[in-house]
């Protein structure tokens, strides 16, 4: 199957990008400004504020984003200087959409990584390189250092040890305990000895053979990457366990295991062949990048100033418009959920 574009096209593209900093005002057209903002979600995530016209109007895109402080990032901005409409995500806009604390998530995560490598078994975390990976490093790395939990090799494969180094190269972007971590008390938790790339097919051998350790590798919906080699070595031991800590979609590999499948089809050496899952399976909820239910509500309660119209996207239908309707019962904020294609006149 022939790829439809390669690096050459990636560095094309890179030539007609302009960078901006968070909080710049930059005119992109000739009637319109653009702002960006914090929006909490992975490294670089922006709220889009767009100021149209001599004050005509404003209107706020939050993109995905996460109103809640993580190990990485502070909340997504909730203060603008005018807002007419705000335009906002709803992945987890759907009323039972409500994620455990982020301090209940890391309990629970480290709570398996205990329990699995106390009986000899290894820990798999599928994830995607930008985002997840980094705060489960951090909650790892910390565990570690304070002992609370047993020093284990943390195997980073795929592509998430270049994305880890690309956050301490913007440490402008981290959160201020991170920063004060890094550059006051000289604690960098991304380059603690505990991580080991991984870096050929010999090295995962070894891995899968070796002794108790946690895996953090691509793909993270299972769908391809690293990570299906170690799917294939350690499933069928069930002294291992495969940590869920992010999305996956209907239709994916990953979704398939959550929901209990025993047997599911993976290639190998280009012929598919039926693996056993006999390995534990855990679902890690409230590490997402996304905001859930509570923090989308509280986000538009809180927001500054109040805007005269809100529009839900990003989300499943049901979702979309279980957020929208309430929205406007509890704020009496105008609210819609527009369809595909659907055109929304603001002005």
């Amino acid at each position: 199957k022939r790829l439809p574009y390669d690096s050459s096209f990636i560095r094309e593209a890179l030539k007609h990008t302009i960078t901006l900093n968070y909080g710049d005002v930059t005119d992109i057209a000739p009637d319109t400004k653009l702002t960006m903002h914090n929006a909490g979600h992975i490294l670089g995530s922006s709220i889009a504020h767009f100021h149209v016209g001599d004050g005509l109007y404003n209107v706020a895109f939050t993109g995905d984003f996460k109103y809640e402080r993580t190990r990485l990032f502070d909340p997504a901005v909730n203060s603008f200087p005018r807002l007419e409409t705000l335009v906002t995500e709803a992945t987890y806009g759907g009323a039972n959409s409500v994620q455990p604390s982020r301090k209940e998530a890391e309990n629970h995560l480290l709570k398996v990584v205990k329990e699995t490598t106390s009986r000899g078994g290894k820990v798999i975390i599928p994830a995607f390189a930008v985002g997840r990976s980094q705060e489960v490093m951090i909650v790892l790395e910390e565990a570690i250092r304070k002992k609370a939990l047993d020093e284990v090799p943390v195997y980073l494969d795929g592509m998430i040890y270049e994305a880890t180094a690309i956050h301490t190269t913007y440490p402008e972007y981290l959160n201020n305990e991170l920063r004060d971590l890094i550059f006051h008390r000289g604690i960098n938790p991304f380059l603690a000895e505990c991580f080991v790339q991984v870096e050929n097919a010999k090295q995962r051998a070894e891995i899968i053979d070796g002794p108790p350790a946690v895996i953090l590798a691509t793909s993270g919906m299972l769908n391809g990457g690293p990570v299906m080699e170690y799917l294939k070595g350690l499933g069928p031991d069930e002294r291992n366990t495969l940590v869920i800590v992010g999305y996956q979609a209907e239709g994916t590999l990953g979704r398939r295991v959550q929901k209990g499948w025993k047997e599911v089809p993976l290639p190998v050496e280009g012929k598919t062949q039926t693996i056993k899952i006999n390995m534990e399976v855990v679902t890690v909820d409230g590490f997402s990048g996304h905001s859930d239910r509570n923090q989308l509500m509280e986000y538009v309660r809180r927001i500054y100033p109040k805007p005269g119209r809100v529009l839900t996207n990003h989300g499943d239908e049901g979702n979309c418009l279980d957020l929208a309707s309430s929205i406007y019962k509890r704020y009496r904020i105008p609210t819609m959920a527009p369809m595909n294609l659907e055109t929304i006149r603001l002005v």
